[in-house]
Protein backbone atom coordinates (compact mmCIF):
# COMPACT_ATOMS: atom_id res chain seq x y z
CA UNK A 1 0.00 0.00 0.00
CA UNK A 2 2.85 2.43 0.70
CA UNK A 3 4.35 1.80 -2.31
CA UNK A 4 1.62 3.67 -4.24
CA UNK A 5 1.17 6.47 -2.65
CA UNK A 6 5.43 7.47 -2.55
CA UNK A 7 5.25 6.86 -6.47
CA UNK A 8 3.53 9.77 -6.40
CA UNK A 9 6.58 12.00 -6.04
CA UNK A 10 9.24 10.00 -8.17
CA UNK A 11 11.53 12.62 -7.79
CA UNK A 12 12.14 12.20 -4.09
CA UNK A 13 11.51 8.48 -4.17
CA UNK A 14 14.30 8.36 -6.92
CA UNK A 15 16.05 10.49 -4.59
CA UNK A 16 16.05 8.83 -1.04
CA UNK A 17 16.30 5.65 -2.87
CA UNK A 18 19.93 6.78 -4.21
CA UNK A 19 20.57 7.81 -0.89
CA UNK A 20 19.64 4.57 0.82
CA UNK A 21 22.19 2.76 -1.67
CA UNK A 22 25.11 4.89 -1.26
CA UNK A 23 25.21 6.60 2.16
CA UNK A 24 26.03 3.76 4.41
CA UNK A 25 28.68 2.29 1.70
CA UNK A 26 29.74 6.05 1.74
CA UNK A 27 29.46 6.09 5.59
CA UNK A 28 31.85 2.99 5.88
CA UNK A 29 34.75 3.90 3.25
CA UNK A 30 34.75 7.14 4.92
CA UNK A 31 35.36 5.63 8.37
CA UNK A 32 37.94 3.75 6.69
CA UNK A 33 40.48 6.35 5.54
CA UNK A 34 39.69 8.24 8.82
CA UNK A 35 41.06 5.80 10.73
CA UNK A 36 44.06 5.27 8.22
CA UNK A 37 44.65 8.70 9.10
CA UNK A 38 44.82 8.85 11.83
CA UNK A 39 46.51 5.48 12.60
CA UNK A 40 49.09 7.17 10.38
CA UNK A 41 48.87 4.13 7.43
CA UNK A 42 48.87 5.45 4.38
CA UNK A 43 46.21 4.63 1.54
CA UNK A 44 47.92 2.08 -1.03
CA UNK A 45 46.50 -0.34 -3.74
CA UNK A 46 45.92 -3.06 -0.39
CA UNK A 47 43.65 -0.49 0.72
CA UNK A 48 42.23 0.62 -2.68
CA UNK A 49 41.39 -2.83 -2.86
CA UNK A 50 39.53 -3.06 0.17
CA UNK A 51 37.59 0.00 -0.07
CA UNK A 52 36.57 -0.93 -3.37
CA UNK A 53 34.75 -4.68 -1.50
CA UNK A 54 33.23 -2.32 1.47
CA UNK A 55 31.49 0.08 -1.47
CA UNK A 56 30.58 -3.24 -3.23
CA UNK A 57 29.61 -5.07 -0.37
CA UNK A 58 28.19 -2.00 1.55
CA UNK A 59 25.67 -1.20 -1.57
CA UNK A 60 24.26 -4.82 -1.31
CA UNK A 61 24.21 -5.82 2.30
CA UNK A 62 24.09 -2.64 4.19
CA UNK A 63 20.89 -0.88 3.10
CA UNK A 64 17.45 -2.23 4.73
CA UNK A 65 15.92 -5.50 2.56
CA UNK A 66 12.83 -3.82 3.32
CA UNK A 67 10.15 -1.93 0.46
CA UNK A 68 11.19 1.58 0.87
CA UNK A 69 7.37 2.07 1.87
CA UNK A 70 7.43 -0.11 5.17
CA UNK A 71 11.16 1.24 6.23
CA UNK A 72 9.36 4.65 6.74
CA UNK A 73 6.95 2.69 9.24
CA UNK A 74 10.02 0.66 11.29
CA UNK A 75 10.62 1.76 14.91
CA UNK A 76 13.83 3.21 15.64
CA UNK A 77 15.01 -0.02 17.85
CA UNK A 78 14.67 -2.58 15.00
CA UNK A 79 16.29 0.05 12.73
CA UNK A 80 19.73 0.01 14.92
CA UNK A 81 19.31 -3.20 15.22
CA UNK A 82 19.29 -4.77 11.85
CA UNK A 83 21.64 -1.90 10.94
CA UNK A 84 24.20 -3.37 13.52
CA UNK A 85 23.77 -7.09 12.38
CA UNK A 86 24.03 -6.51 8.60
CA UNK A 87 27.47 -4.52 9.92
CA UNK A 88 28.45 -7.85 11.31
CA UNK A 89 27.54 -9.26 8.61
CA UNK A 90 29.66 -7.50 6.02
CA UNK A 91 32.78 -7.70 8.39
CA UNK A 92 32.75 -11.63 8.21
CA UNK A 93 32.29 -11.53 4.74
CA UNK A 94 35.93 -9.65 4.53
CA UNK A 95 37.25 -11.61 7.04
CA UNK A 96 36.13 -14.98 5.53
CA UNK A 97 37.69 -13.51 2.03
CA UNK A 98 41.34 -12.25 3.52
CA UNK A 99 41.30 -16.15 5.63
CA UNK A 100 40.55 -17.73 1.52
CA UNK A 101 43.09 -14.99 0.20
CA UNK A 102 45.91 -14.74 2.62
CA UNK A 103 45.37 -11.03 2.24
CA UNK A 104 44.66 -10.43 5.61
CA UNK A 105 48.50 -10.61 7.37
CA UNK A 106 48.76 -7.66 4.70
CA UNK A 107 46.42 -4.70 6.62
CA UNK A 108 47.31 -3.30 9.86
CA UNK A 109 45.37 -5.14 12.58
CA UNK A 110 45.09 -1.51 14.17
CA UNK A 111 43.30 0.03 11.70
CA UNK A 112 41.13 -3.11 10.99
CA UNK A 113 39.73 -3.30 13.96
CA UNK A 114 39.58 0.44 14.91
CA UNK A 115 37.86 0.77 12.04
CA UNK A 116 35.29 -2.48 12.59
CA UNK A 117 34.56 -1.20 16.13
CA UNK A 118 34.02 2.88 15.48
CA UNK A 119 32.07 2.60 12.11
CA UNK A 120 29.08 0.96 13.53
CA UNK A 121 28.19 4.60 15.24
CA UNK A 122 28.79 6.48 12.00
CA UNK A 123 25.99 3.80 10.15
CA UNK A 124 23.65 3.94 13.35
CA UNK A 125 23.43 8.08 12.82
CA UNK A 126 23.09 7.91 9.47
CA UNK A 127 20.47 5.38 9.66
CA UNK A 128 18.44 7.42 11.89
CA UNK A 129 18.78 10.82 10.15
CA UNK A 130 17.48 9.04 6.82
CA UNK A 131 15.04 7.56 8.55
CA UNK A 132 13.89 10.86 9.98
CA UNK A 133 14.65 12.75 6.69
CA UNK A 134 11.62 9.82 4.91
CA UNK A 135 9.07 10.77 7.39
CA UNK A 136 10.10 14.29 7.13
CA UNK A 137 9.99 14.96 2.79
CA UNK A 138 7.24 12.29 2.52
CA UNK A 139 4.87 13.02 5.22
CA UNK A 140 2.74 15.97 3.10
CA UNK A 141 -0.76 16.61 4.13
CA UNK A 142 -1.64 18.57 1.49
CA UNK A 143 -1.09 15.60 -1.10
CA UNK A 144 -2.54 13.06 1.11
CA UNK A 145 -5.09 11.06 -0.86
CA UNK A 146 -8.29 11.04 -0.03
CA UNK A 147 -9.63 7.51 0.87
CA UNK A 148 -13.11 5.86 1.75
CA UNK A 149 -14.37 2.43 3.19
CA UNK A 150 -16.95 0.51 2.01
CA UNK A 151 -18.63 -1.61 4.69
CA UNK A 152 -18.26 -0.57 8.56
CA UNK A 153 -17.43 -3.31 10.70
CA UNK A 154 -13.89 -4.46 12.75
CA UNK A 155 -12.17 -4.71 9.96
CA UNK A 156 -12.86 -1.78 8.00
CA UNK A 157 -12.68 0.39 11.84
CA UNK A 158 -9.38 -0.83 12.73
CA UNK A 159 -8.09 -0.10 9.32
CA UNK A 160 -9.01 3.30 9.35
CA UNK A 161 -7.19 3.73 12.87
CA UNK A 162 -4.24 2.58 11.40
CA UNK A 163 -4.20 4.99 8.48
CA UNK A 164 -5.24 8.12 10.71
CA UNK A 165 -2.47 7.13 13.50
CA UNK A 166 0.12 6.67 10.46
CA UNK A 167 0.64 10.02 8.42
CA UNK A 168 3.37 8.27 6.23
CA UNK A 169 0.68 6.50 4.42
CA UNK A 170 -0.58 9.82 2.88
CA UNK A 171 -3.58 9.27 3.59
CA UNK A 172 -7.03 11.08 4.60
CA UNK A 173 -10.04 8.97 5.58
CA UNK A 174 -13.21 10.39 4.59
CA UNK A 175 -15.92 8.05 6.12
CA UNK A 176 -18.01 4.49 5.40
CA UNK A 177 -20.40 3.41 3.30
CA UNK A 178 -22.92 0.85 4.62
CA UNK A 179 -26.62 -0.36 4.08
CA UNK A 180 -27.29 -0.70 7.78
CA UNK A 181 -27.38 2.38 9.74
CA UNK A 182 -25.66 3.87 12.81
CA UNK A 183 -27.52 2.26 15.83
CA UNK A 184 -27.96 -1.05 14.31
CA UNK A 185 -23.90 -0.75 13.57
CA UNK A 186 -23.37 0.39 17.19
CA UNK A 187 -21.10 2.84 16.37
CA UNK A 188 -20.66 6.35 18.14
CA UNK A 189 -20.40 10.15 16.46
CA UNK A 190 -17.01 9.81 15.40
CA UNK A 191 -17.21 6.88 12.73
CA UNK A 192 -18.31 9.35 9.93
CA UNK A 193 -21.32 7.38 7.72
CA UNK A 194 -21.21 9.20 4.08
CA UNK A 195 -24.16 6.95 2.63
CA UNK A 196 -25.44 3.51 1.45
CA UNK A 197 -23.11 1.28 -1.09
CA UNK A 198 -25.55 1.94 -3.71
CA UNK A 199 -24.65 5.90 -3.22
CA UNK A 200 -20.81 4.62 -3.44
CA UNK A 201 -19.92 5.11 -7.02
CA UNK A 202 -21.59 8.34 -7.35
CA UNK A 203 -20.05 10.16 -4.20
CA UNK A 204 -16.58 8.82 -5.68
CA UNK A 205 -17.04 10.35 -8.88
CA UNK A 206 -17.98 13.46 -7.11
CA UNK A 207 -15.65 13.87 -4.82
CA UNK A 208 -13.14 12.87 -6.84
CA UNK A 209 -11.91 10.30 -4.52
CA UNK A 210 -8.48 8.29 -4.69
CA UNK A 211 -8.51 5.28 -2.35
CA UNK A 212 -11.77 3.12 -2.01
CA UNK A 213 -10.73 0.19 0.22
CA UNK A 214 -14.04 -2.39 0.13
CA UNK A 215 -14.10 -4.15 3.41
CA UNK A 216 -17.56 -6.72 3.02
CA UNK A 217 -17.05 -10.19 4.68
CA UNK A 218 -16.34 -13.01 1.94
CA UNK A 219 -19.44 -14.14 2.41
CA UNK A 220 -20.79 -10.85 0.68
CA UNK A 221 -18.52 -11.53 -2.32
CA UNK A 222 -21.33 -11.04 -4.67
CA UNK A 223 -21.98 -7.65 -3.51
CA UNK A 224 -18.47 -7.12 -3.91
CA UNK A 225 -18.43 -7.84 -7.79
CA UNK A 226 -21.43 -5.59 -7.90
CA UNK A 227 -19.60 -2.64 -6.38
CA UNK A 228 -16.45 -3.40 -8.83
CA UNK A 229 -18.72 -2.85 -11.90
CA UNK A 230 -20.01 0.24 -10.74
CA UNK A 231 -16.39 1.50 -10.17
CA UNK A 232 -15.22 0.55 -14.00
CA UNK A 233 -15.65 4.32 -15.23
CA UNK A 234 -13.29 5.36 -11.88
CA UNK A 235 -10.11 6.39 -11.86
CA UNK A 236 -9.96 5.23 -8.03
CA UNK A 237 -7.31 2.88 -6.65
CA UNK A 238 -10.05 -0.12 -5.16
CA UNK A 239 -8.42 -2.45 -2.60
CA UNK A 240 -10.46 -5.60 -0.92
CA UNK A 241 -10.00 -6.04 2.74
CA UNK A 242 -10.63 -9.83 3.70
CA UNK A 243 -12.36 -10.06 6.73
CA UNK A 244 -9.72 -12.12 8.11
CA UNK A 245 -10.30 -11.65 11.80
CA UNK A 246 -12.30 -14.26 12.20
CA UNK A 247 -9.31 -16.89 11.86
CA UNK A 248 -6.43 -17.06 14.03
CA UNK A 249 -3.32 -16.05 11.67
CA UNK A 250 -0.06 -17.19 11.73
CA UNK A 251 2.85 -15.21 10.11
CA UNK A 252 0.09 -13.69 7.79
CA UNK A 253 0.70 -11.65 4.72
CA UNK A 254 0.31 -11.40 0.87
CA UNK A 255 2.21 -12.57 -1.69
CA UNK A 256 2.01 -14.43 -5.39
CA UNK A 257 2.73 -17.48 -7.59
CA UNK A 258 3.07 -16.69 -10.61
CA UNK A 259 1.00 -13.99 -10.67
CA UNK A 260 -1.82 -15.35 -8.99
CA UNK A 261 -2.61 -13.31 -5.79
CA UNK A 262 -2.51 -15.42 -2.05
CA UNK A 263 -2.76 -14.70 1.00
CA UNK A 264 -0.67 -16.52 3.98
CA UNK A 265 -2.61 -17.66 6.48
CA UNK A 266 -0.66 -19.81 8.62
CA UNK A 267 3.18 -19.69 7.88
CA UNK A 268 6.50 -20.24 9.45
CA UNK A 269 7.72 -16.40 10.64
CA UNK A 270 11.73 -17.69 8.94
CA UNK A 271 10.83 -17.26 5.68
CA UNK A 272 13.31 -14.89 3.14
CA UNK A 273 16.09 -13.13 4.97
CA UNK A 274 14.79 -13.50 8.14
CA UNK A 275 15.71 -17.64 8.07
CA UNK A 276 19.36 -16.81 7.06
CA UNK A 277 19.02 -14.10 10.12
CA UNK A 278 18.17 -17.02 12.56
CA UNK A 279 20.34 -19.62 10.99
CA UNK A 280 23.11 -17.23 11.14
CA UNK A 281 22.73 -16.51 14.74
CA UNK A 282 22.30 -20.05 15.96
CA UNK A 283 25.51 -21.49 14.30
CA UNK A 284 27.60 -18.35 15.64
CA UNK A 285 26.66 -18.19 19.37
CA UNK A 286 25.88 -22.08 19.58
CA UNK A 287 29.92 -22.34 18.38
CA UNK A 288 30.76 -19.63 20.53
CA UNK A 289 29.14 -21.69 23.15
CA UNK A 290 30.61 -24.97 22.62
CA UNK A 291 34.01 -23.45 22.73
CA UNK A 292 33.61 -21.45 25.96
CA UNK A 293 31.48 -23.70 27.45
CA UNK A 294 33.82 -26.83 26.56
CA UNK A 295 35.70 -26.97 30.16
CA UNK A 296 32.78 -27.28 31.81
CA UNK A 297 30.98 -29.42 29.52
CA UNK A 298 33.70 -31.78 30.06
CA UNK A 299 33.16 -31.50 34.07
CA UNK A 300 29.88 -32.25 33.74
CA UNK A 301 29.92 -35.36 31.94
CA UNK A 302 32.72 -36.77 34.21
CA UNK A 303 30.37 -36.10 36.81
CA UNK A 304 27.66 -38.25 35.06
CA UNK A 305 30.17 -40.89 34.18
CA UNK A 306 31.00 -41.49 37.48
CA UNK A 307 28.04 -40.78 39.56
CA UNK A 308 25.82 -43.82 38.23
CA UNK A 309 25.98 -46.84 35.84
CA UNK A 310 24.66 -45.79 32.38
CA UNK A 311 25.67 -43.77 29.44
CA UNK A 312 26.61 -40.04 29.82
CA UNK A 313 24.67 -38.66 26.84
CA UNK A 314 20.87 -39.55 26.76
CA UNK A 315 19.06 -39.24 23.59
CA UNK A 316 15.41 -39.13 22.79
CA UNK A 317 13.10 -38.98 20.03
CA UNK A 318 11.22 -35.62 19.29
CA UNK A 319 9.47 -33.65 17.01
CA UNK A 320 11.11 -31.07 15.02
CA UNK A 321 10.43 -29.09 12.09
CA UNK A 322 7.27 -30.05 10.30
CA UNK A 323 7.19 -32.91 12.50
CA UNK A 324 10.11 -34.85 11.55
CA UNK A 325 11.26 -36.86 13.86
CA UNK A 326 14.99 -36.16 15.34
CA UNK A 327 16.91 -37.35 18.43
CA UNK A 328 18.28 -34.71 21.00
CA UNK A 329 21.12 -34.61 23.30
CA UNK A 330 20.61 -34.29 27.15
CA UNK A 331 23.03 -34.86 30.03
CA UNK A 332 20.98 -38.67 31.48
CA UNK A 333 19.76 -37.16 34.86
CA UNK A 334 17.35 -40.31 35.31
CA UNK A 335 18.34 -43.95 36.36
CA UNK A 336 16.55 -45.00 33.37
CA UNK A 337 16.24 -43.30 29.59
CA UNK A 338 12.46 -43.90 28.18
CA UNK A 339 11.87 -43.49 24.63
CA UNK A 340 8.90 -45.98 23.82
CA UNK A 341 5.10 -45.22 23.34
CA UNK A 342 4.93 -44.33 27.02
CA UNK A 343 6.96 -41.82 28.43
CA UNK A 344 6.30 -40.44 32.35
CA UNK A 345 7.30 -36.81 33.19
CA UNK A 346 9.72 -35.85 35.85
CA UNK A 347 7.97 -34.82 39.05
CA UNK A 348 9.15 -33.16 42.49
CA UNK A 349 11.08 -36.07 44.61
CA UNK A 350 11.23 -38.02 41.35
CA UNK A 351 12.91 -41.33 42.22
CA UNK A 352 14.37 -41.63 38.88
CA UNK A 353 16.35 -38.89 39.21
CA UNK A 354 20.08 -39.22 40.05
CA UNK A 355 22.06 -36.38 43.12
CA UNK A 356 23.77 -35.29 40.06
CA UNK A 357 20.86 -35.27 37.87
CA UNK A 358 18.82 -33.21 40.42
CA UNK A 359 21.15 -30.63 40.20
CA UNK A 360 21.86 -30.01 36.23
CA UNK A 361 18.28 -30.25 35.74
CA UNK A 362 17.74 -26.93 38.37
CA UNK A 363 20.31 -25.60 36.62
CA UNK A 364 19.58 -26.64 33.30
CA UNK A 365 22.96 -27.79 32.53
CA UNK A 366 21.37 -31.19 31.92
CA UNK A 367 20.36 -29.09 28.20
CA UNK A 368 23.78 -27.93 27.14
CA UNK A 369 24.42 -30.83 24.81
CA UNK A 370 21.83 -29.59 22.85
CA UNK A 371 24.18 -26.92 21.25
CA UNK A 372 25.26 -29.80 19.17
CA UNK A 373 21.65 -30.21 18.00
CA UNK A 374 21.59 -26.23 17.25
CA UNK A 375 24.77 -26.61 15.56
CA UNK A 376 23.37 -29.57 13.08
CA UNK A 377 20.64 -27.61 12.55
CA UNK A 378 18.17 -30.03 14.49
CA UNK A 379 17.07 -27.30 16.78
CA UNK A 380 17.30 -23.15 17.32
CA UNK A 381 18.65 -21.74 20.66
CA UNK A 382 15.24 -19.86 20.71
CA UNK A 383 11.90 -21.85 19.83
CA UNK A 384 9.13 -24.15 21.04
CA UNK A 385 10.74 -26.43 23.72
CA UNK A 386 10.61 -30.14 22.00
CA UNK A 387 8.19 -32.63 23.81
CA UNK A 388 9.13 -36.41 23.16
CA UNK A 389 6.98 -38.39 20.48
CA UNK A 390 4.66 -39.77 23.19
CA UNK A 391 3.54 -36.67 24.42
CA UNK A 392 3.23 -35.19 20.96
CA UNK A 393 0.65 -38.25 19.90
CA UNK A 394 -1.29 -37.13 23.41
CA UNK A 395 -1.50 -33.85 23.43
CA UNK A 396 -2.14 -33.01 19.80
CA UNK A 397 -5.43 -34.86 19.64
CA UNK A 398 -6.63 -32.81 23.19
CA UNK A 399 -5.39 -29.06 22.27
CA UNK A 400 -6.33 -27.59 19.33
CA UNK A 401 -3.38 -25.96 17.17
CA UNK A 402 -0.60 -27.98 18.93
CA UNK A 403 1.40 -29.33 15.75
CA UNK A 404 1.41 -25.67 14.43
CA UNK A 405 4.04 -25.35 16.90
CA UNK A 406 6.43 -27.37 14.75
CA UNK A 407 6.37 -25.28 11.48
CA UNK A 408 9.81 -23.31 13.22
CA UNK A 409 12.89 -25.53 14.47
CA UNK A 410 12.50 -26.27 18.73
CA UNK A 411 14.79 -24.47 21.16
CA UNK A 412 16.42 -25.10 23.86
CA UNK A 413 14.40 -22.21 25.23
CA UNK A 414 11.44 -20.40 24.81
CA UNK A 415 8.62 -17.78 25.13
CA UNK A 416 7.00 -20.49 27.49
CA UNK A 417 9.72 -20.97 29.22
CA UNK A 418 10.62 -17.75 30.43
CA UNK A 419 6.87 -17.01 31.58
CA UNK A 420 6.90 -19.97 33.30
CA UNK A 421 5.63 -23.04 31.61
CA UNK A 422 8.25 -25.12 32.32
CA UNK A 423 8.33 -28.41 34.17
CA UNK A 424 5.50 -31.25 34.61
CA UNK A 425 2.30 -30.99 32.57
CA UNK A 426 0.04 -33.21 35.56
CA UNK A 427 -3.15 -30.68 33.74
CA UNK A 428 -4.30 -30.14 30.27
CA UNK A 429 -4.38 -26.57 30.86
CA UNK A 430 -0.74 -26.24 31.61
CA UNK A 431 0.01 -27.77 28.60
CA UNK A 432 -2.37 -25.41 26.75
CA UNK A 433 -1.06 -22.83 28.07
CA UNK A 434 2.54 -23.63 27.18
CA UNK A 435 1.13 -24.18 23.48
CA UNK A 436 -0.29 -20.47 23.60
CA UNK A 437 2.96 -18.93 24.23
CA UNK A 438 4.63 -21.12 21.53
CA UNK A 439 1.59 -20.02 18.96
CA UNK A 440 2.34 -15.92 20.19
CA UNK A 441 6.40 -17.06 19.78
CA UNK A 442 5.28 -17.95 15.93
CA UNK A 443 2.88 -14.36 15.59
CA UNK A 444 5.39 -12.11 17.24
CA UNK A 445 8.50 -13.18 16.27
CA UNK A 446 11.81 -10.87 15.90
CA UNK A 447 15.48 -11.08 16.36
CA UNK A 448 14.61 -8.87 19.23
CA UNK A 449 12.50 -10.99 20.76
CA UNK A 450 15.14 -14.05 20.83
CA UNK A 451 17.55 -12.11 22.33
CA UNK A 452 15.07 -11.51 24.97
CA UNK A 453 14.29 -14.57 25.54
CA UNK A 454 17.92 -15.77 25.80
CA UNK A 455 18.45 -12.60 28.40
CA UNK A 456 15.53 -14.00 30.34
CA UNK A 457 16.37 -17.62 30.30
CA UNK A 458 20.08 -16.90 31.97
CA UNK A 459 18.29 -14.30 34.37
CA UNK A 460 15.90 -17.21 35.13
CA UNK A 461 17.98 -20.47 35.26
CA UNK A 462 19.13 -20.56 39.17
CA UNK A 463 15.26 -18.98 40.52
CA UNK A 464 13.23 -21.45 38.59
CA UNK A 465 11.20 -23.10 41.41
CA UNK A 466 9.62 -25.86 38.38
CA UNK A 467 13.04 -27.42 37.21
CA UNK A 468 12.88 -30.75 39.24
Amino acid sequence: MTEQIVLRKPFLIALVTLLQVTVAPLVAVGSLLATMAICNVPFDRKYGVLASLVMALGALLLPSPKSFGSQMMVGRAPLVFSTLLRWAILVLILLLIGYATKFSEEFSRLVTLTWALVTPAGLLLSALMLHELMRRVLHDEASARRAILAGCNETSQSLAHRIRTTPELGMRIEGFFDDRGRERLGVNEEVVLLGRLSELATFVRAKSVDVIFIALPIRHIARVLELLDDLRDTTASIYYVPDLFMFDLIQARTGEISGIPVVAMCETPFYGYRGVVKRLFDIVVSSLCLVVLSPLLLAVALLVKFSSPGPVIFKQRRYGLDGHEIHIYKFRSMVVMEDGASVTQARKDDERITPIGRFLRRSSLDELPQLLNVLQGDMSLVGPRPHAVAHNEQYRKLIKGYMIRHKVLPGITGLAQVNGCRGETSRIEEMQARVQYDLEYLRRWSALLDLKILFLTLVNVFRDEKAY
